[in-house]
């Protein structure tokens, strides 16, 4: 009894049922079959690319006279309603799937040969005049379609991130210029150092985001060279001679991308290294936002309790029994995208090598991995951006206070007393909790007007050696070594170093 809501479809290995309305065929219904794995199917800009290149293939194979120019006619505009994410709920594919892609690609085939079809006048499930191997696949294979698709997809999806990183940066820079003045303790190991500014630190971020996002520019060159043509393994088998280079014009046009040649075919079947250069720099990239989140994440950390040095926007309450607390939850959540990145990365090298002799069959993984990792740290960076960084407020006092304790501050000492007596005053100031002008003063290890200038911390943030050398400073240490009564050994043989120098 036949069924109102499917229909039968045909092909090598028999008959199957398919749902009436669908614009997917016989192939398609048995991969959903097949892998229901995950639920997740393949990137949008994935789609979008395939349906670029079917309609580029058409294009082209009627141009060189091998396909019919109705047909094409209909193939191209049914494709670009791929391309334009009319059908991407036609896209059914689980994402983990036969190797290569090749359940993907012929969920694109059907969908665009029962599109056209039906654009004809035709019926789905007809493949009348339109059949999804034979018209739209004309002159391709899984094997040179799918690279290429991954290659336009992430050129496709890889301006929102460069966008939001010019955000970011923009944000960071902002904030380093806002926040120059305000000194504060510079810590190494997490323990104290000299004093840096805190516009310095935030103009250190910005820096280093613009470089990432030059790595990712330079990975994005290597995307443009493409071996569309060279179908199942690199030959060029079933194509007109002029079939590859007019493909790469043709869709160096309908994407606005300078695409090119990737001039080895078969290596451009066998090598995921392009793809896995993009994956690599979005890794980096990661790396570096986990690092400036977590700085974020304790420079703000108390407030009563940590180093509260700056405030972030309270954005939502952020426990449900501790009243009134606030936790820096944009930075939190950019943490597990850039953790999921670094994971995604590494499933795209595992997959990057896996390829065996002519093929990489593991490129819907690659392809999905590196497509939702750009696509989630596009988001995450401009909320980050926009509703963290942008609302940073700097707590100048507890700066200050941070800063004015500190050890570090002992290290300017070094080119007047030398090391070890400088070491010696780091020491007695962890020991009576004063600070360490305060020892310098009661100690007379510098003149009143020389200790002002030389423990002045704004001057510590930039280089500050006076040129001519130091003799005034030197002679006046030296008379301090001499007079003092409360010299401890260190200090003993920091005057002997300076003697010797003296010499």
């Amino acid at each position: 009894m036949e069924r109102p809501d499917v229909r039968i479809e045909r092909d090598t290995l028999g008959e199957k049922e398919v749902p009436a309305d669908a614009y997917y065929g016989v192939q398609t219904a048995r991969a959903m079959e097949n892998f229901p794995v995950s639920g997740h199917r393949a990137h949008p800009a994935l789609i979008a690319a395939l349906g670029t290149i079917k309609r580029a293939a058409a294009e082209v194979n009627a141009d060189l006279g091998l396909l019919d120019r109705e047909l094409a006619e209909a193939i191209s505009e049914a494709a670009q309603e791929v391309a334009d994410h009319v059908w991407d709920d036609q896209f059914v594919v689980d994402v983990f799937q036969a190797g290569a892609g090749t359940s993907t690609h012929m969920n694109a085939n059907e969908v665009i040969a029962n599109r056209a079809n039906e654009l004809l006048g035709s019926t789905k499930g007809s493949y009348r005049p339109v059949h999804p191997n034979d018209h739209v696949n004309m002159g391709q294979s899984t094997n040179d379609v799918i690279p290429t698709a991954i290659r336009l997809a992430a050129l496709g999806v890889l301006p929102d991130l460069l966008r939001a990183l010019e955000s970011l940066e923009g944000a960071l820079r902002m904030k380093a210029e806002e926040f120059d003045g305000v000194l504060k303790a510079g810590r190494t190991h997490l323990q104290d150092a000299v004093p840096v500014r805190l516009g310095q630190e935030f103009g250190a971020y910005a820096t280093a985001i613009a470089h990432d996002r030059e790595r990712l520019v330079t990975a994005g060159e290597s995307l443009r060279r493409i071996g569309i043509g060279g179908t199942a393994t690199g030959t060029g088998l079933n194509t007109h001679p002029e079939y590859h280079s007019r493909m790469v014009a043709r869709l160096s046009q309908l994407t606005g991308e300078s695409l090119r040649s990737f001039g080895d075919l078969f290596a451009a079947m066998q090598s995921m290294a392009d793809p896995l250069e993009a994956s690599a720099a979005t890794r980096t990239l990661a790396v570096t936002l986990t690092r400036i989140a977590n700085d974020i994440r304790l420079m703000t950390s108390g407030p009563t309790t940590g180093l509260d040095e700056i405030r972030l926007p309270a954005l939502q309450p952020g426990s449900s029994i501790m009243p009134g607390k606030v936790n820096p939850v944009m930075a939190e959540m950019l943490n597990m995208v850039a953790f999921h990145v670094i994971g995604s990365d590494l499933a795209v090298a595992l997959a990057a090598q896996a390829g065996q002799l002519e093929l990489n069959v593991m490129m819907p993984l690659i392809a999905y991995e590196l497509l939702y990792s750009q696509s989630y740290l596009a988001r995450a960076v401009q909320l980050f951006a926009d509703r963290a960084v942008r609302g940073i407020a700097a707590n100048e006092a507890k700066c200050r206070s941070w800063m004015e304790g500190s050890l570090g501050l002992a290290t300017a000492l070094n080119p007047y007393i030398g090391y070890h007596a400088a070491a010696e005053v780091a020491k007695e100031a962890l020991l009576t909790g004063k600070s360490v002008p305060e020892i310098v003063r009661e100690r007379h290890l510098l003149p009143p007007e020389e200790l002002e200038k030389v423990l002045s911390p704004a001057a510590m943030t930039e280089p500050n050696l006076p040129g001519g050398g130091t003799s005034h400073d030197t002679a006046w240490f030296m008379h301090a070594c001499l007079a003092h009564p409360r010299r401890s050994p260190l200090a003993e043989q920091g005057c002997a170093e300076k003697r010797g120098k003296e010499q």
